[in-house]
């Protein structure tokens, strides 16, 4: 944890944390789908397995933003929230 994470609330670390996961996520899911892009540029299509994949890669990045949005709006002091929002800019 970083020093600036320390002076957050524990309801403001639990959204940073949340924030990570979810930019995590929505990373590992753009990076494959770019991946399968250029794989199948040229007319090609996913297998089936490559579909299954990013669905799930999918349901989880949903999973995150769920758990992030739940999580920021348990972070009710207002300089927590504005401290908290500065880290994710």
């Amino acid at each position: 944890m970083t020093g600036e994470q320390e002076t957050l609330t524990a309801e403001a670390r639990v959204a940073f944390q949340a924030f990570q996961d979810m930019s995590k996520s929505k990373n590992t899911y753009f990076s494959l789908l770019q991946e399968i892009d250029e794989k199948y540029k040229n007319g090609g299509a996913p297998s089936i397995s490559e579909s299954l994949q990013l669905e799930q890669l999918l349901k989880q990045h949903d999973k995150n933003v769920l758990a992030f949005n739940t999580a920021m709006a348990a972070v009710e002091d207002h300089d927590a929230r504005l401290q908290l929002i500065q880290m994710m800019s």
